[in-house]
């Protein structure tokens, strides 16, 4: 079976490979944050507001530390990853910071075979939807697990990023969705020196794509909001030009970098 038929197998392979060096890196800084620091950003902090006492459904969490984090809050969270190894290590971290959050291993598609229950909010972030090949299925699962009145906080990299080749050099892909692009990398985008390789399914996914599958899926869109900046140093050729702001240095400010979005379910 070719990788882009089996590209949850792929993926989760992919992501297993990554997840010690990602708890190694300086970039998750596991150190911080096991004394305490938060991994949100103003981003969502902003839209997600006060979420004491909310139940959260976090999807696409990798090892927990944006679920831990909004427990942290006083929310009562459910985090969900197809990686194995980092649910692994998500439980075992909750429990080093003594922290209720729930984390269940499974492709987010299968999710309602292994859940059955409604939240205040669902919660995605930062290079989750690339690894999904049906956005209006992804948004069915939002739309099915979220309370009547309940809130979608989704922030994401701007489809206009995954155009660039990784040098930020020239246009290398399609804004649109032109179906599954199969990469292999060495290192990874938290260690770009780390010694693992990989193969892995991804796709690219419009604004419009987003919008119209969450619509779609009896969503109403209360606010969107694009920033020329990523809070992440995942990029190549980036320059810090303030505290967790970082952009392509020969690009400047002249490209959107992250977008985010608050849907409501009618």
């Amino acid at each position: 079976m070719s990788a882009e038929h089996n590209y949850v197998a792929v993926n989760r392979q992919s992501w297993n490979n990554r997840t010690e060096s990602h708890l190694k890196s300086e970039f998750y800084d596991m150190e911080g944050f096991l004394k305490g620091n938060t991994s949100l950003n103003n981003i969502e902090l902003e839209l997600l507001g006060d979420v004491s006492g909310k139940s959260i459904l976090h999807l696409q969490c990798h090892f927990g530390q944006d679920s831990i984090s909004l427990s942290r809050l006083g929310a009562d969270v459910t985090g969900i990853d197809l990686s194995d190894k980092a649910i692994d290590s998500a439980r075992q971290i909750a429990q080093q910071t003594e922290a209720a959050s729930k984390f269940i291993c499974c492709d987010i598609y299968d999710l309602p075979n292994h859940l059955n229950e409604q939240f205040d909010i669902v919660y995605t972030s930062y290079g989750t939807i690339g690894w999904l090949p049906d956005l209006d299925k992804w948004a069915k699962i939002i739309s099915t697990f979220l309370k009547p009145g309940g809130q979608f906080v989704f922030v994401e990299f701007h489809p206009v990023v995954w155009m660039f080749d990784d040098d930020f050099d020239k246009i290398g892909y399609r804004y649109f969705n032109s179906g599954p692009i199969l990469e292999s990398e060495n290192g990874t985008y938290a260690d770009k020196e780390a010694d693992i390789s990989q193969d892995y399914v991804c796709w690219n996914h419009s604004i419009s794509e987003v919008l119209n599958s969450l619509i779609g899926n009896g969503l109403e869109l209360k606010s969107f909001d694009e920033f020329d900046y990523s809070p992440y140093n995942c990029f190549a050729k980036t320059i810090e030009f303030a505290p967790k702001q970082y952009r392509i240095a020969h690009l400047e400010n002249k490209i959107p970098m992250v977008y985010a979005l608050v849907a409501y379910k009618k």
